[in-house]
């Protein structure tokens, strides 16, 4: 296979495994919105799931969520932003030759993407996935963010086995 096939095939993973993600969490989100209003539950196991709907206006965790709109917007939006490209250089750089990492980066770019057009839309990200145990509640989630958190794993393995390329 010559170089600008391979250099084709990574860039399709990229839009194929991002793709997915940002369709995914955009479809769920959706259906969330139009099913159920917002901080409605579902019980989906008692005691430890739930589907419920909820906009964050912060980060993760709920990080900076008390701030005004337009500087959670221009924070998220802007560090958002820095983070995409930032994957994608690193993508660019490892995808030929570490392609589980180029899994990762891929899902990591795809998760943050889904989270940034929340961001445009609503100026919070719609959460729905809820775990706890008595009241130990894990904060509410969604499916960029598990795309997200897959990708870091991932980034993390290649760290911590020193599989990372050179920069």
């Amino acid at each position: 296979m010559s170089l600008i096939s391979l250099k084709r095939k990574i860039w399709i993973r990229l839009g194929l495994v991002s793709g997915f993600v940002i369709l995914a969490d955009q479809i769920t989100k959706y259906i969330i919105k139009i099913n159920l209003s917002l901080y409605d539950t579902i019980i989906v196991i008692e005691n430890f799931f739930n589907i419920i709907h909820i906009l964050n206006p912060g980060g993760a965790f709920g990080f900076l969520a008390s701030e005004s709109l337009e500087i959670r917007k221009f924070i998220f939006l802007f560090m958002s932003s820095l983070v995409a490209f930032f994957v994608l250089f690193c993508y660019k750089k490892c995808a030929l030759n570490h392609v589980f990492l180029s899994y990762g980066l891929a899902l990591i770019f795809g998760g943050a993407i889904g989270n940034l057009i929340d961001r445009f839309r609503y100026g919070k990200v719609v959460d729905f996935l809820d775990f706890y145990t008595g009241s130990a509640h894990w904060p509410a989630f969604n499916i960029a963010d598990s795309a997200i958190s897959v990708g870091m794993g991932i980034l993390i393995y290649h760290i911590l086995l020193n599989k990372i390329p050179d920069f």
